[in-house]
């Protein structure tokens, strides 16, 4: 498995730019990063940055991840192609793709059958280009309150219908300990739908080792599964940016 280091989380309150962050993190022994928005980033200078230091983008968010409504679909695939072009110039294969809020007084099952048509006119366009779309469910209880997607089983229901190895699940543990829990069992039985991973512990989406979840067990179950994809480090660290990734590099990259 490859770490990544969610940059715009883990370093919020560094005080270091957006590329010191990516310099410090492949200094520290990461291989990769990764970022929320790209519209305002320089790619330029974060691609030479990259280079020199043998960093990966692991993946950032596809511009425009209103899904839900059948009326923001154009909207949705020309952010869609943008982001695209930039993960060619980054040479990132993996897109995050939020659905958007649920619409009030439209039934959930409409709003579920535009996003499986959205992410099959996407299809193509990933395809095409070798990349990877990660559709995100989020918790609603603590985060992310009118979300449409919360729950795991919905996100993989929904990717099995677009029915595209372009188009996979996002899961990130944080977020589904809250909304649903019972994480090693649903991992070991939806891992092909499985594209990326991102990881904070519970309450506090801090340090990981330092909630309840018993990451030795999950990440060594997600091992034992064979992914070696990406699991995003996408916690808010309350110390030293410095101190919580060295501490996880001790205690759990093997």
């Amino acid at each position: 498995m490859i770490y990544s280091v969610s940059v715009e989380a883990v370093f919020r309150n560094s005080g270091l730019s957006f590329l010191d962050a990516v310099r410090r993190s492949g200094e520290l022994g990461y291989g990769a990063v990764e970022f929320w928005g790209w519209t305002d980033k320089n790619l330029g200078a974060l691609r030479t940055l990259k280079e020199e230091l043998g960093l990966r983008v692991a993946s950032f968010c596809a511009k425009h991840g209103n899904l839900v409504d059948p009326n923001e679909r154009d909207t949705f695939l020309g952010g869609l192609r943008e982001s695209v072009e930039t993960a060619r110039v980054l040479d990132c294969q993996n897109l995050i793709v939020t659905v958007g809020q649920a619409l009030p007084d439209v039934p959930r099952e409409r709003q579920t059958r535009s996003i499986v048509e959205g992410l099959r006119a996407a299809a193509p366009i990933l395809e095409e280009a070798g990349v990877t779309a990660v559709v995100e469910p989020l918790n609603t209880l603590v985060d992310h309150r009118g979300y449409f997607l919360e729950k795991s089983t919905e996100a993989f229901a929904i990717v099995g219908d677009v029915g595209s190895p372009s188009v996979k699940v996002l899961y990130d543990i944080y977020h589904q300990q809250i909304s649903e829990g019972n994480l090693i069992p649903t991992i070991q039985a939806n891992i092909e739908r499985i594209g990326y991973f991102h990881i904070a512990d519970h309450p506090g989406r801090g340090e990981i080792g330092t909630g309840e979840i018993h990451f030795r067990n999950v990440l060594e179950a997600i091992r034992n599964t064979g992914y070696d994809g990406f699991v995003g480090l996408e916690y808010m660290a309350k110390g030293a940016a410095d101190e919580g990734l060295k501490n996880f590099r001790s205690a759990y990259v093997v």
